[in-house]
């Protein structure tokens, strides 16, 4: 099922989650449509990881419904919610130390299988990023915080998302850097990426 620009792309109803017996997601409810940009906003601990994480099935919900263009994503895994256009760039970065800009960016498109796709989506990634582009023989985990959190989005980009998950994208990141990378986010979004 596909939804049209404006309507529903992302559902939550009731999702409960946790960690252990720690409950850290209580009845949330949540409606994302397409083209969006939302926010969760909220204090640490507050869940907006946790909300992530389980959208993206890191986390397993254990009530509720979390639905991605009419489907259910509540028991699928992470790599399947991945490959239906659902894709998270978790807090931190995480980028890989010892493989380069290029290497890391590669790891994005594991579900891309033509390789003019892949050429293609690199192409549009180091448009956007042109310094990846620059660096991208270096080791990614040498780069500075910013173009660190550049790659990490890059790399989800090569997945070609419809939905992109960011958490924390402005963290630990100067207040230039902050600005950049959010008119990064509005410009993903006037392509049609729903964040």
């Amino acid at each position: 099922m596909r939804s049209e620009p404006g309507e529903s792309v992302l559902t939550l109803s009731g999702v409960e989650a946790g960690y252990g017996r720690i409950r850290a997601l209580n009845g949330i409810d949540l409606e994302v449509r397409r083209g969006e940009i939302v926010a969760l906003l909220g204090a640490n601990g507050a869940g907006k990881t946790t909300t992530l994480k389980t959208i993206s099935g890191l986390v397993r919900a254990s009530a509720g419904s979390i639905k991605f263009e009419g489907e259910e994503l509540i028991g699928k895994k992470a790599s399947d919610i991945a490959r239906l256009g659902v894709v998270h760039v978790p807090e931190g970065r995480h980028v890989l130390r010892g493989l380069t800009v290029r290497e890391n960016l590669e790891l994005g498109a594991f579900t891309v299988r033509a390789a003019p796709a892949r050429r293609e989506r690199m192409a549009e990634v180091f448009a956007l990023f042109p310094i990846l582009e620059r660096r991208q023989h270096q080791d990614g985990s040498l780069l500075s915080g910013g173009e660190q959190q550049m790659l990490a989005m890059g790399r989800a980009l090569m997945h070609g998302p419809k939905v992109l998950l960011l958490d924390e994208p402005s963290m630990g990141l100067a207040p230039k850097l902050v600005i950049e990378t959010m008119k990064i986010v509005k410009r993903l979004n006037e392509t049609g990426t729903t964040i």
